[in-house]
């Protein structure tokens, strides 16, 4: 499995729980933490809690996920990765999340076009997937930069915060066309 790589203006690297101080101002964010599936933070140790879970997830070889450092400043500005990984139908659904102070600068776009490059090339993945809450029009806007297909509504798909919510999935084929990633 992949554990770091570098876009143009990014580090992202397998998450530690060292990382913990630096995610929990951005999880613990409500505005961040909305469209998460989770409630913001209220403490480091429930980030530090948080990543050991999923590094258990790595190992198990059905998830990972990344901490994004930006280039510039050294500074973890969020996290990625593979929300969960099929080896037996070759696919994976990604995910992505910044600090507010990131937001539209592009880094969501070239982290993804980054993790749907390595998962067809690294991974040997077909598909890629997305599932985003219909509100979340900042994540579907970086998909349809991305050409990801919406493919439709999932009614009530999901439990979030003690309710039932909707998503909207997206697709990435190895086979599309217009695939070019957006790195170094």
């Amino acid at each position: 499995m992949i554990k770091e790589f570098y876009t143009n203006r990014l580090y992202v690297r397998s998450m530690t729980v060292a990382d913990s101080s630096s995610l929990y101002p951005i999880w613990s964010d409500p505005d961040v933490a909305r469209f998460m599936n989770v409630h913001p933070f209220k403490n480091e140790n429930e980030v530090k809690d948080m990543i050991t879970y999923l590094n258990q997830l790595t190992e198990e070889y059905s998830a990972i996920r990344y901490s994004i450092i930006e280039l510039n400043t050294q500074q973890i500005i969020g996290s990625c990765g593979y929300n969960s990984i099929d080896y037996v139908n070759a696919v994976t659904e990604i995910g992505y999340d910044l600090a507010k102070a990131s937001w539209g600068r592009g880094y969501a776009t070239e982290v993804a076009s980054a993790l749907i490059h390595y998962a067809f090339t690294s991974l040997q993945m077909n598909r890629v997937e997305a599932k985003v809450e219909p509100p979340n029009t900042n994540s579907i806007r970086v998909l349809q930069k991305l050409n990801f297909t919406y493919e439709g509504l999932l009614r009530q798909a999901q439990r979030s915060r003690g309710r039932f919510i909707d998503l909207n999935i997206y697709s990435r084929l190895r086979s599309d066309r217009g695939y070019m990633p957006i790195f170094r």
